[in-house]
C-alpha cells in the first residue's frame, strides 16, 4: 500500500510551499488508495510552539487534507536513541563530547561511496559521499537531528514514497546512507520544484509567501486555493484550469509533476478564486459572509434580514475575488455615515447638481412601481428631458449613493438601497436641504 507523509515543523505557520507539498502527498495517497500520514517534527523544544501546531492542523483541515495517522516526534525520543545506539554498537557510529557541553553526541561514520537515486520527478540523481562529513545522529543534549529522526520515522511508519520540496535534495544521500546502515528499505523519492515569485527569485511575503491562515482571513475559499495550488507544477490536461478536487484525484500521478520551478501569481489565484465565488451556491456564500459582516458590526448577532443580504450577495457575486471584497464593496448598504473619497467627490460632485438630483427624486416619487425596470425608465426620461448624456448623471448619483465610482448596476443599487435611503443620500447634495 502507498504510504506518504507530510512532516511540518511547528516553528512557524503553514505557508504556500508547505501547503503545496501537503496537497501533492494527500492527493497521491487518495489517487492510489493509500494512506496520508501527518508527522509533526517538533524536536526543537525552544522553537516549536503549540500555537503553530494548532495553526498547521487547522489550516490542513480547512484545506480538506484529512490525515489517516498523526505522530509527534517529541514523543519518540526513545526510539531514536535505540537506533542510534544500535549503530554505535555495530561500530557504524561513535560518541564525541562537545566542548563546553555536558553529554556526548552520537555521530554516524559516513562511508565513502557513490549513491544513485531514481527520483520520480527529476530522474536519476547521483551523489558522491566523499563530499559529506560525518553526520550527527543524536546531539549532546539528547535531541535527534533532522535527517536521523526522519529516516527512523519513515521506516517505522512504512513510508513508501517521500514527496517533498527539492530544497531537500541535499538531504537525500545522507538519509540513503542511514537507511542502508540500519537495514531499512529505501523509499521512492519525488522532489517537487520550488515555487518562485512572479518577479523571479524565491517566494517572499511580498510575492505570496503568506500563511494559509492569512489567505483564509483574506476571504479565499478553500477549494479555490487548493485548485490554484494544484496548478503549481501540475496540470490536469486539455487546458483545464478549474477542476474539482475529486476529478483531480482520478487524474493525479506524482510522476507527471513538472520538474521546472512554478511561479506563484496572485492575479491568477484571484482569477481562480473568482471562478469559484461566482459559481458558488449563494446560500453557502452567505454563511461564509455572515461572520465577516458581524465582525464589522454591519449586522447584529440576530435580527438581520437574511433574505435581503442574500439578494445583495447575488448582486455582487460575479465580481468577487475574495469574500472580503463583498464586505468592502457592499458597505454602503449597511452603514449610516457614507464615506466618500476626496478624489471621487472632487471628480463627480464638485459641481452643483441640486437641480438634477431634485428632479430625479421627483421621478422616483412618481413611479407607479418601485422596481429596477421602472427606476431605469424614470432615469432615462430625465436625461432625455435634460438633454444630457446618461454618464453625466449616472456617475454623480452612484458616488452620492455608494461613495464609490464603480459597482453593480446603478438601478439595482437604487432598488436595493430603497427609495427612502436613495432620496436621503441624494438630498444631502441638494443645496438648502443638507
Amino acid at each position: 500500500m502507498i504510504r506518504v507523509r507530510f512532516a511540518p515543523s511547528p516553528t512557524g505557520n503553514l505557508h504556500i510551499g508547505g501547503a503545496r507539498t501537503a496537497l501533492f502527498n494527500w492527493l497521491y495517497a487518495r489517487a492510489k488508495s493509500g494512506k496520508f500520514i501527518l508527522r509533526i517534527e517538533d524536536t526543537d523544544s525552544v522553537r516549536s510552539k503549540q500555537e503553530f501546531v494548532e495553526e498547521i492542523l487547522n489550516s490542513l483541515s480547512w484545506l480538506g487534507f484529512n490525515w489517516d495517522e498523526i505522530y509527534y516526534q517529541s514523543k519518540r525520543f526513545d526510539i531514536y536513541n535505540e537506533y542510534a545506539h544500535k549503530l554505535l554498537n555495530e561500530g557504524k557510529a561513535y560518541q564525541e563530547k562537545a566542548i563546553g557541553k555536558s553529554g556526548e553526541a552520537i555521530i554516524f561514520k559516513v562511508p565513502q561511496q557513490k549513491i544513485k537515486i531514481q527520483d520520480l520527478i527529476r530522474g536519476g540523481i547521483e551523489f558522491d559521499t566523499a563530499l559529506i562529513k560525518d553526520q550527527v545522529l543524536i546531539k549532546s543534549d539528547g535531541t535527534p537531528t533532522y535527517n536521523f529522526a526522519c529516516v527512523v520515522d519513515d521506516a517505522a511508519m512504512q513510508i513508501t514514497h517521500v514527496i517533498r520540496g527539492d530544497d531537500h535534495i541535499s538531504n537525500t544521500p545522507k538519509q540513503a546512507l542511514l537507511y542502508e546502515a540500519l537495514g531499512f528499505t529505501v523509499p521512492e523519492f519525488a522532489h517537487l520544484p520550488l515555487i518562485m515569485g512572479i518577479e523571479g527569485g524565491r517566494l517572499s511575503k511580498r510575492t505570496g509567501a503568506t500563511a494559509i491562515s492569512d489567505y483564509r482571513k483574506m476571504g479565499y475559499l478553500a477549494p479555490a486555493l487548493v485548485n490554484y495550488l494544484l496548478l503549481l507544477s501540475w496540470a490536469p490536461g486539455n487546458n483545464v484550469e478549474v477542476i474539482d478536487i475529486n476529478e483531480a484525484i482520478k487524474l493525479f500521478d506524482v510522476t507527471q509533476v513538472n520538474r521546472t520551478s512554478a511561479t506563484f501569481d496572485l492575479k491568477k489565484l484571484d482569477w481562480i478564486s473568482n471562478q469559484y465565488l461566482k459559481n458558488a451556491d449563494p446560500e453557502k456564500l452567505l454563511e461564509e459572509l455572515l461572520p465577516l459582516l458581524k465582525a464589522k458590526k454591519y449586522i447584529g448577532e440576530d435580527g438581520f434580514d437574511r433574505d435581503y443580504i442574500l439578494k445583495l450577495v447575488k448582486l455582487f457575486q460575479a465580481r468577487l475575488a475574495h469574500l472580503n471584497d463583498f464586505v468592502d464593496w457592499a458597505d454602503f448598504f449597511f452603514v449610516q455615515e457614507l464615506k466618500i473619497s476626496p478624489e471621487a467627490e472632487k471628480k463627480f460632485l464638485a459641481q452643483d447638481l441640486s437641480g438634477e438630483f431634485r428632479l430625479f427624486i421627483e421621478k422616483l416619487d412618481k413611479l407607479g412601481k418601485f422596481d429596477i425596470l421602472s427606476i431605469e425608465e424614470g432615469f432615462r426620461e430625465l436625461v432625455k428631458e435634460l438633454n444630457i448624456e446618461s454618464k453625466a448623471l449616472i456617475h454623480p448619483i452612484r458616488v452620492a449613493l455608494t461613495g464609490k465610482t464603480i459597482g453593480p448596476g446603478l438601478f439595482e443599487v437604487i432598488y436595493y438601497l430603497g427609495k427612502d435611503r436613495t432620496k436621503e443620500r441624494l438630498s444631502h447634495w441638494i443645496k438648502g436641504e443638507r
